[in-house]
C-alpha cells in the first residue's frame, strides 16, 4: 500500500470491503455509505439470524458469518476483501482478532472504536508487527477519536508542538445506542471506575470529581456549560503522533446527561437516511504560550457521521492517499484539512486560526 501525498491511484472495477458488525447502529451506515461510494460489502458478524436479516433487505450484499474466537470464520469473512472496517463492539473483545485476520490477509483494518482502552491495545500491541509488515491499521476512525484528532491536527498547521489541546464536544443531546452502553460499562469495569485523562505526556487514572466550565463555542451554538476533562479517545489519537503533554475533551453537560440516565431511549430515524435530529459542533483549540489555533466541524448524528469518516479513510488508504504505515490515527495517517474537506456535505470544516 502506498504512502505518498499525491492524489494516489484509481480504484478499479467492484472492491469489496468487509464489515464486521454490520448489522449494528453504526454499522450499517457504514454498508450504506460504501454502496453509495461504489463499494460492494461484505457484511459479517457474529450474529447469523442479524446478518441474513441485513442481506434480505439489502440488494448485492454477502453475508459471511464469523466470530472472533473462530480465527478460521474470520479468514472467511475477509477473504477476497480489500480492507475490513470493524464496527462491532466493546473494542476491547472484538479489535485483536478482527486485526490479526486482517494481517493474515494482507489488508488494511479501520475501527470506529471510541473505547480508550481498546484504542491503548490496539497501538500497544500492533505497532511494531504491523509496521514490520508494512499493513495499515488505522483504530478510532469515528466521531470520537477520529474527528478530534483530524481537527486538532488541521489546527496544528506548521507547528511542530504545542503546549496544550482541547477538544470540545457541543452536542445537542446523545440518545446512546445498545453498543455504546455496553462499551461504556466494558470501559468502566476495565478500570475499576475510575476517570481517565491526559496530563504531563501520559495517560493519568484517578478519582477526582469532574468540574462544570463554560465553554465559548462559536456561532450559532454560542456559550454552553460542559463538564471538563469528559475524557474521549481524543486522549489516545492525538498524543500518538503530536507533542502536545496536554489533551483534554469537554462535553455539553445536555449530552453527557443523556448517555448517563439509563432511561434515554437509542437513537431515533428522523429523515430517510436513517439518521437522528441530533446535532454537533466540535471545535479543537490548541495553545502555545499565548497563540491560539482552532478548527471547527458542523454536522448531524454522531453515529451517521462515522461512516463517511471510515470510508472516506478505506478510500484513502486504498487509493495509496496516506502519509504511515504501521498503526496511526487519522491525523497521523493522512491529510487531515483535505480529508475534512472531503467530508462535505456530511461535515461542515472551518478552519479559524
Amino acid at each position: 500500500m502506498g504512502t505518498g501525498t499525491g492524489t494516489g491511484t484509481a480504484l478499479t472495477g467492484p472492491v469489496p470491503v468487509t464489515v464486521y458488525g454490520a448489522y449494528g447502529h453504526t454499522g450499517r451506515f457504514v454498508v450504506a455509505e460504501l454502496r453509495n461510494r461504489g463499494f460492494v460489502p461484505v457484511i459479517s458478524g457474529r450474529d447469523t439470524g442479524k446478518l441474513r436479516a441485513l442481506a434480505a433487505s439489502t440488494s448485492g450484499v454477502e453475508a459471511r458469518p464469523a466470530s472472533i474466537d473462530d480465527p478460521a470464520s474470520l479468514d472467511r469473512a475477509l477473504t477476497g476483501a480489500a480492507a475490513v472496517i470493524n464496527c462491532a463492539g466493546p473494542f476491547v473483545l472484538t479489535a485483536a482478532p478482527v486485526i490479526e485476520a486482517a494481517l493474515r490477509a494482507g489488508i488494511p483494518y479501520v475501527d470506529v472504536a471510541a473505547e480508550i482502552e481498546a484504542n491503548v491495545d490496539t497501538f500497544t500491541h500492533f505497532a511494531d508487527r504491523a509496521r514490520a509488515a508494512g499493513a495499515v491499521i488505522v483504530p478510532a476512525m469515528a466521531f470520537y477519536g477520529g474527528l478530534g484528532d483530524l481537527l486538532t491536527t488541521a489546527a496544528m498547521g506548521d507547528w511542530t508542538t504545542a503546549d496544550e489541546a482541547t477538544v470540545a464536544y457541543g452536542l445537542s443531546g446523545w440518545h446512546p445506542t445498545p453498543g455504546t452502553r455496553t462499551a461504556g460499562k466494558v470501559s468502566r469495569e476495565r478500570r475499576s471506575g475510575r476517570r481517565v485523562r491526559y496530563t504531563n505526556g501520559r495517560l493519568e487514572y484517578h478519582d477526582t470529581e469532574p468540574t462544570l466550565l463554560k465553554w465559548p463555542f462559536p456561532d450559532p451554538m454560542g456559550t454552553r456549560e460542559v463538564i471538563g476533562d469528559f475524557t474521549m479517545a481524543d486522549v489516545v489519537t492525538i498524543p500518538s503522533h503530536l507533542s502536545i503533554p496536554e489533551v483534554r475533551t469537554h462535553m455539553t453537560t445536555e449530552a453527557a446527561g443523556d448517555l448517563s440516565s439509563p432511561d434515554t431511549p437509542s437513537p431515533t430515524a428522523t429523515d430517510a437516511t436513517g439518521r437522528s435530529d441530533q446535532t454537533f459542533l466540535v471545535e479543537a483549540v490548541v495553545r502555545s504560550g499565548d497563540r491560539e489555533r482552532r478548527a471547527v466541524a458542523t454536522g448531524q448524528d454522531i453515529y451517521a457521521v462515522t461512516a463517511p469518516l471510515a470510508v472516506e479513510a478505506v478510500d484513502r488508504v486504498l487509493t495509496g492517499r496516506t502519509h504511515a504505515t504501521g498503526v496511526a490515527s487519522a491525523g497521523q495517517m493522512f491529510d487531515a484539512a483535505d480529508f475534512l474537506r472531503a467530508l462535505a456535505p456530511h461535515i461542515t470544516f472551518e478552519p479559524l486560526q
